[in-house]
């Protein structure tokens, strides 16, 4: 089921917001559900990331070498 949502915002995001629909060919909705979608993913995976920092620590993981040098 959908429902409408108002948002507010500056002129100055509305007017980017019409600029990226009008080159994308989208609706502001569109855009704005497209966002949102994005922002929810990146929400998530911070979400998970901190759950497993201390579980890398624990096992000596500190950066991306540390990942490598275990699956080379």
């Amino acid at each position: 089921m959908r429902e409408t949502v108002t948002v507010s915002m500056t002129n100055e995001m509305k007017k980017k917001l019409d600029e990226i629909a009008k080159n994308e060919s989208l609706n502001r909705s569109e855009v704005i559900k497209t966002a949102l979608n994005q922002y929810f993913s990146v929400v998530e995976f911070r979400k998970i990331r901190n759950l497993l920092i201390p579980k890398a620590q624990e096992a000596k993981i500190f950066s991306e070498d540390d990942v490598y040098k275990l699956i080379s």
